[in-house]
């Protein structure tokens, strides 16, 4: 009886992490998909002396749509690299980055739709930038000179 239990507690911890294994490796799978799907293009930069004022793309075929987890980094040489994260706050808040033209939204509000273009202003926190790079919460990346 005791040999019954313990092969029985012995099966199911093995299929119990068998189970944990496969859908960690189908999550994986799927984040690389959406990875793959996901692209945009940064677009009509200008620096006005305080802001850099740009458009952003979706030139992919995945809904961007996490602002949240996505992230501007600035690059001066006198401040080196800096995190500007996302501020949904209409006012301007310095260091951070927000939508001010979502343009013309019929579906999905307040998501950035494939083939929809985003009007985004980054509120500089210090000296004039000479490089800046958007990431997605996926890692999808465009950069520009300015």
């Amino acid at each position: 009886m005791l040999l019954v239990i313990v092969a029985y507690l012995l099966v199911g911890s093995t299929l119990s992490t068998a189970e944990i294994v496969t859908n960690a490796q189908k999550a994986a799978a799927l984040q690389e998909q959406t990875q793959l799907r996901t692209d945009f293009t940064i677009g009509d930069v200008a620096w006005d002396g305080s802001n850099i004022n740009c458009t952003i793309n979706n030139t992919g075929k995945e809904i961007i749509s996490d602002f949240k987890h996505m992230d501007v980094i600035v690059y001066s040489p006198s401040a080196g690299y800096q995190v500007y994260p996302y501020s949904s706050a209409t006012e301007v808040v310095p260091g951070t980055w927000r939508i001010i033209s979502k343009g013309q939204e019929i579906i999905h509000p307040s998501e950035l739709d494939p083939g929809e273009t985003y009007r985004i202003l980054i509120e500089i926190n210090g000296d004039a930038p000479a490089w800046f790079q958007i990431t997605t919460g996926n890692g999808v990346y465009d950069s520009r000179l300015l």
